[in-house]
């Protein structure tokens, strides 16, 4: 059930109403917090994943006492006390090695988990090449593979990224203001309870002249690479699921007038409704040879 709370001043009362849902989300911001088994392998990862999703993002150098599976309690106080709905755990076990677990909440409280195991694993450093990611950049997202679209697992996976990776809401974008593409490619399951690996890749977009005004577009690989395979998830409570998944009213929308509407070419139609007529009243065109005779 969701918490409500009463404000006890107008300030509060404010703080609240900017924290409400809006027609038009800000960006949401990620917190990357470390475990106290996070591994080398994951501290490398999580400070890539960092990087690209600078400036929304705060990370935790601390290290802290945390299973997010079993308790959530922490992750919903420092989602409430950073104003996150997005955090990034990164644990490190023997029965479950090199493990990012991506996790949002919906006012303050936990709405979904998804385990992801890291292997083979390629930092930005050990690629060989000067462009990096810029701060603010809204990266190009490319999903391939059958599973994206059928398997449940998946489908969040690509949920996930792109609520994570999304940034400010635009209306229009520059070809300058392209710079990365974030590319996941899934196989095929051998059987029912087969998990393949998503490929993670990152590009960076390189326009070379070619001529003419469009440029010769090459896409060079500048990591991080690495290979996610789907492990333990965690679904959404239903109540809470269509809460977060309600949509607020439009604000500034003009009222709709009734019985006028819009056809398909853009005119406005409008209907009329007239008191009935007693045609035998009606005052019509007077003509002598249709006068009749006395």
């Amino acid at each position: 059930m969701l918490r409500t709370v009463k404000p006890k001043n107008a300030r509060v009362k404010r703080a609240m109403k900017e924290r409400e849902p809006h027609a038009h989300e800000n960006p949401k911001t990620a917190l990357f917090i470390k475990t106290q088994t996070t591994s080398a392998i994951l501290t490398e990862a999580m400070s890539d994943l960092y990087s690209l999703k600078k400036p929304h993002g705060i990370t935790f150098n601390k290290k802290n006492q945390l299973q997010p599976f079993e308790d959530s309690s922490s992750l919903e106080f420092w989602s409430n006390k950073n104003d996150a709905s997005l955090l990034l755990v990164g644990s490190h076990q023997k029965k479950r090695p090199h493990n990012l677990i991506f996790t949002r909440t919906f006012n303050y409280q936990l709405f979904d988990m998804l385990e992801m195991g890291v292997e083979n694993f390629k930092s930005m450093k050990s690629f060989n090449i000067n462009n990096q990611v810029n701060v603010g950049m809204k990266p190009l997202f490319n999903f391939t593979g059958e599973l994206f679209d059928t398997h449940p697992k998946y489908q969040q996976f690509k949920n996930v990224m792109l609520d994570f990776f999304r940034g400010e809401t635009i209306s229009s974008i520059s070809l300058a203001g392209l710079s990365h593409v974030i590319s996941c490619t899934v196989g095929e399951q051998a059987n029912e309870e087969d998990t393949p690996p998503v490929q993670f890749r990152v590009y960076s977009i390189q326009l070379l002249k070619s001529g003419t005004r469009t440029p010769r577009v090459e896409l060079v690989e500048m990591g991080p690479s690495m290979d996610l395979t789907p492990r333990r998830t965690q679904e959404p409570d239903s109540s809470l699921e269509k809460e977060a998944y309600r949509k607020p009213k439009p604000v500034n929308v003009p009222k709709k007038r009734k019985n006028v509407e819009v056809d398909e070419m853009g005119d406005k139609v409008g209907r009329i409704h007239m008191e009935k007529q007693d045609l035998s009243k009606l005052q019509t065109r007077k003509v002598r040879a249709l006068k009749a005779d006395d």
